[in-house]
């Protein structure tokens, strides 16, 4: 699968194109900014865009009006399409969010009901009670998303709306030519509908990468042959900055051991899971980590551990924004991309995990640890890599069996002599191949 090999960016379209909350149905700006960014996306190294809900909705995008609609804030069908083509042409592939659990009440299906009440076709594409009310006081009882009553939850076991979400699938591969889509909300979607959306897609593009949001639980309920390719790896997200904040590196090793360690008890070897520091509903990594120095070595492990890393626009240049203080926060528009010290080190490392096939399908082991520094160890067919993190301020010399005669620093690519312990100079981050 070309995601395994993939370094993505995700992008929240309706903060990235500065669109206002509301959507009165006024083109607002255009989604083709993007493609002004796609210069600063190779510096990154990145192989595919992520993009968040990007189709006509109420406000934030995941109370969605309109599944064949680019929103009216952000441009048009055409516009988009345009946009695919020159991120294809650049060699960047494409995943959209699929909003499939829920709908907003602008939706006309919800809208009809709302108007015709049991006369209504759609009546069924929900689940509803004419006996109750809702907080909108609409004289009938619906069930929203997690108490969420602008998240019209849809009716999965209708075989009317599953025919209308595939159909529109369908739209968005052979309109848009996009290459995934990322399940919204994965772990409340109707299992039945997500075997039927794998076939679906499967039918259409051979190669189509199907990732579902899992913020907690198993994976493997999710990721399947005939369900998704992938899941968000939230426990490692936060093993991640927590280890770093307490300066126990002991916390996400044993996340990584538990996950992807060779024992036949661990639970995703073999799996790729989508791996990132943040995303548009955690606050910065910049913001969360409690010692700046860190936020170099926190990207190094992104690269150097199992799975498929996502940076988020904006993250990789060090901007701040709290969770705290409201999503809008979170999602900002930028004028343009900033090229700093920490972007360009994020396009090192990006390259070296996209060049070395350890990296990228390596087993994990943890071959030296500490609470403030780590080594950790991807074998692939006899290729080895190690990636030494010292989070501490001091430098520090790792006794352990290196298993080799001379290292490579891949950044660097001057060749080291092993000749006594491994050097960790103080806030360091490395990646070195054994020769």
């Amino acid at each position: 699968m070309w995601a395994n090999e993939t370094v993505f960016y995700q992008i929240y379209p309706l903060g990235f194109c500065g669109a206002p909350f509301e959507n009165d149905g006024k083109l607002a700006t255009s989604i083709l900014k993007v493609a002004d960014w796609i210069p600063h996306l190779n510096k990154l190294g990145i192989g595919a865009i992520y993009f968040s809900p990007i189709f006509e909705s109420d406000t934030h995008g995941y109370n969605t009006r309109d599944y064949r609609k680019i929103d009216t804030r952000i441009g048009t069908n055409e516009d988009f399409k345009e946009l695919v083509k020159k991120l294809h042409d650049s060699g960047i592939r494409v995943v959209l969010d699929g909003v499939f659990n829920h709908v907003g009440r602008g939706f006309f299906a919800f809208k009809d009901v709302l108007e015709k009440r049991w006369d209504s076709p759609y009546k069924d594409w929900f689940h509803i009670s004419f006996d109750g009310n809702s907080c909108y006081n609409d004289g009938l009882w619906y069930e929203g998303w997690e108490g969420n009553y602008d998240l019209v939850k849809l009716n999965l076991r209708n075989e009317d709306v599953i025919t209308y979400l595939l159909d529109s699938v369908r739209y968005w591969i052979e309109y848009f030519d996009i290459d995934g889509i990322r399940l919204d909300v994965a772990y409340m979607v109707d299992r039945d509908f997500m075997r039927r959306l794998r076939a679906h897609c499967n039918g259409l593009k051979s190669d189509f990468f199907l990732v579902g949001e899992m913020i907690h639980g198993d994976y493997n309920q999710l990721i399947a042959p005939d369900m998704l390719d992938s899941a968000t790896n939230y426990e490692c997200y936060k093993g991640m900055y927590s280890s770093f904040n307490s300066m126990n590196m002991f916390e996400i090793n044993h996340s990584l051991q538990r996950q992807f360690g060779p024992d036949p008890w661990c639970l995703y070897t073999g799996k790729w899971l989508l791996s990132f520091v943040d995303n548009h509903d955690v606050s910065r990594i910049a913001t969360t980590l409690n010692n700046e120095k860190h936020l170099p070595l926190i990207y190094a492990m992104l690269m150097g551990m199992p799975g498929i890393p996502c940076i988020y626009y904006g993250s990789e240049w060090g901007f701040k924004a709290d969770k705290k203080d409201g999503d809008p926060g979170l999602r900002p528009c930028f004028d343009a991309p900033v090229d700093n010290e920490l972007s360009a080190y994020i396009g090192r490392i990006s390259a070296i995990r996209s060049s070395e096939k350890a990296l990228m399908y390596g087993s994990f082991r943890s071959a030296f640890l500490t609470n403030k520094q780590c080594v950790m160890e991807r074998v692939c067919d006899g290729e080895r890599v190690l990636i030494a993190i010292n989070a501490d301020e001091y430098d520090f010399d790792a006794h352990f069996d290196i298993g080799c005669g001379t290292l490579r620093d891949l950044e660097s690519k001057e060749d080291i002599p092993v000749t006594g312990p491994l050097h960790m100079p103080a806030y360091s981050a490395a990646f070195y191949k054994a020769l």
